[in-house]
C-alpha cells in the first residue's frame, strides 16, 4: 500500500513551508499534493512558488500533484485555478467541479478530491467519465460503503484519508477572524498564530472541533493504521497523511514501518498517539461518531477515552 502526504490545511511562513518539504525529500512517501486548497488569502506561497516546489520535490521520484482551492470565491481564485489546470507537467486534485471541468477540457488526468463528496457509486462512475484517475474518500464513508462504492468502478484507485485532523466543512466566512472580532477582508492573517488551527472546546470544556480560518476541522486526529489490513482487502490503495508541523518525518517512518511489516502495530500506535496534535480517532470509519476511538483500539492506542 502507498502513502500520500495531503497538501497542507495550514498556514504556515514561507519558509517555514519550504523548510517541511525538504524533510520531506528522503521521506518514504509515494505522493506529495502540493497547493493552497483553504483560503484564497493565504499568498506566502504564490503559483510559481508552488510549481518550482513542485519540480523541485519531482526530483526525488515522487509522483507530484497539483490540489485545487475548494471554495473558489473571486476572479483571482479562479485565475490561480487556470494556472493550475493550464500546466501540462503535473496531474492534479480537483477540489470543486470548476477544476472539473477544466481538467475535463484540457485532458488532465485528475484525482477527484473528497471535498467532491462522492458517496455512491453511480457518482463515482461519472467521475472516471470525466478523467478522473483516482478519488479521495469523504472521511466520514464508513468502510463498508467505500468498499461497496469502490468495487464497480475498475481500474480507479482509491484514497482514504488515515492521519490527521479531519476537514468537516468550509464557509465563506471565516471563523478565526470572527474569533478575534475582525472582519474577513482585514483578519491580521490571524492563522499563522495557530499553526495547528485554533481549538474549540465544548461548555464542559471537552476539546471538540478545530477552527481553521474558513474551514471546520477536527479535534481529533485520524489514525486508520489499526485497520491497514482490512483496507488492503477491499481494494484501498493509498493512505493520506495530513501534514502537521511537529514529528510528520517521523509519523510517516512509522506507518511505512507498520506496512512494510518492520515494526507492529503494538510498538507504533503508543507513539503515534503521543505525536498527535488530537486525540486518536477512528470511529468514522467504522460507522460510528467520528469523534471516537473505538474501544477495541483504546488500548493500542494508549488512551482511555475519546
Amino acid at each position: 500500500m502507498k502513502l500520500s502526504l495531503a497538501p497542507i490545511q495550514f498556514f504556515w511562513q514561507k519558509e517555514t513551508l519550504l523548510e517541511f518539504y525538504i524533510q520531506m525529500l528522503d521521506s518514504p512517501l509515494d505522493t506529495i499534493y502540493l497547493g493552497e486548497t483553504v483560503c484564497s488569502r493565504r499568498q506566502k506561497m504564490r503559483f510559481d512558488d508552488w510549481f518550482g516546489l513542485a519540480q523541485d520535490l519531482a526530483d526525488s521520484g515522487k509522483e507530484i500533484i497539483l490540489s485545487s482551492q475548494v471554495l473558489l470565491e473571486s476572479e483571482s481564485d479562479l485565475k490561480r485555478l487556470r494556472k493550475i489546470t493550464g500546466q501540462t507537467q503535473f496531474k492534479i486534485e480537483a477540489n470543486d467541479m470548476g477544476a472539473v471541468k477544466l481538467a475535463r477540457e484540457r485532458g488532465i488526468p485528475f484525482v477527484a478530491g473528497a471535498s467532491l463528496n462522492i458517496y455512491n457509486e453511480a457518482t463515482l462512475q461519472l467521475f472516471q467519465s470525466l478523467g478522473a484517475y483516482r478519488w479521495v474518500a469523504p472521511a466520514e464513508l464508513a468502510r463498508d460503503k467505500v468498499a461497496d462504492t469502490a468495487r464497480p468502478s475498475d481500474g480507479l484507485e482509491t484514497e482514504i484519508f488515515a492521519w490527521g485532523k479531519i476537514p468537516l466543512a468550509y464557509s465563506s466566512r471565516c471563523f478565526t477572524a470572527r474569533h478575534y472580532n475582525l472582519n474577513k477582508d482585514s483578519c491580521e492573517f490571524r492563522c499563522l498564530d495557530h499553526e495547528h488551527g485554533l481549538t474549540m472546546n465544548t461548555r464542559e470544556g471537552q476539546p471538540f472541533l478545530t477552527i481553521n480560518g474558513i474551514q471546520t476541522m477536527s479535534y481529533g486526529s485520524q489514525c486508520l493504521l489499526p485497520h491497514h489490513a482490512d483496507m488492503a482487502a477491499i481494494g484501498v490503495n493509498i493512505l493520506r497523511l495530513s501534514p502537521q508541523l511537529t514529528d510528520m518525518p517521523r509519523i510517516i517512518e512509522l506507518h511505512r514501518a507498520v506496512l512494510d511489516g518492520q515494526t507492529t502495530l503494538d510498538e507504533a500506535l503508543p507513539e503515534l498517539a503521543r505525536l498527535a496534535t488530537g486525540t486518536p480517532v477512528d470511529g468514522y470509519w467504522l460507522g460510528k461518531p467520528g469523534i471516537e476511538a473505538v474501544e477495541a483500539h483504546r488500548k493500542a492506542y494508549g488512551i482511555n477515552a475519546a
